[in-house]
């Protein structure tokens, strides 16, 4: 008598049966494992406000010179590489990203539009009563968007990515990792050329590591976050 051997038909069977007999079939086993990553916002540095040229902006003061030379060189004394360094296009921005890239070589240097400084709704509506509600909105609609895009964990290995970008942008991305009011963002301050860290962790959970971290730039020539003084200072290029 000839017995049948009954195999039996488990989810897991039919899926790898169907993954190893149709190629267009994703197998779960080649998907790359989540991993870290870890997203260091760099404020650009000081500058010299000019209502007449909002895009693409005013370009870097010596001041902000000096300030983004001394991020550079903290950047670039950190242990590790930096897999992506990422600016927006406003000038000032995209100033203080070309002085970090001349320290990361081996780091191409992107331009996110999306990185630009706009600003979004805030809980205090003096500061923003001469804005218009539709460029409120259209600003919070494009943050959201990007901080899905890049707020995510890493695939296949550990990633470290540098944004050099604006106050309001750096501000409003933190109160989406604490998950806290988005209008809440006027309520922190963080200085020319300093540091925000956020590491997003494989399961997609978010760690504000530090805000507006400047302490690579000596006190006399800190500024742009609220009780530093608007210096002025003549320092070389």
């Amino acid at each position: 008598m000839h017995v049948r051997r009954i195999v039996p038909r488990t989810a897991a069977f039919v899926f790898a049966t169907l993954s190893f007999a149709s190629p267009g079939v994703l197998r779960a086993a080649d998907a790359p494992a989540a991993a870290a990553r870890t997203i260091i916002l760099v404020r650009h540095g000081a500058y010299v406000a000019d209502p007449k040229d909002a895009s693409p902006g005013p370009g870097l003061s010596p001041l902000g010179v000096a300030q983004a030379k001394l991020v550079a060189a903290r950047l670039a004394g950190m242990p590790g590489a930096f897999d992506a360094l990422r600016s927006s296009p406003l000038t000032r921005a995209h100033e203080t990203a070309r002085i970090i890239a001349a320290e990361l070589p081996g780091v191409a240097l992107e331009i996110v539009p999306d990185l630009a400084e706009c600003t979004p709704s805030t809980r205090r509506k003096e500061a923003i009563a001469k804005e218009k509600p539709e460029d409120l909105a259209a600003c919070a609609a494009r943050l959201d968007a990007l901080f899905a895009r890049l707020f995510v964990p890493a695939q296949g290995k550990e990633r470290r990515e540098i944004l050099v970008c604006h106050g309001n942008v750096i501000r409003s991305l933190i109160t989406r990792a604490l998950g806290v009011d988005p209008e809440a963002w006027l309520e922190m301050s963080v200085a020319h050329a300093s540091l925000t860290q956020i590491r997003v962790e494989p399961d997609g959970r978010f760690r504000v590591i530090s805000i507006g971290d400047a302490g690579h730039i000596p006190p006399n020539l800190q500024t742009g976050a609220v009780g530093m003084e608007e210096r002025k200072l003549e320092v070389p290029r």
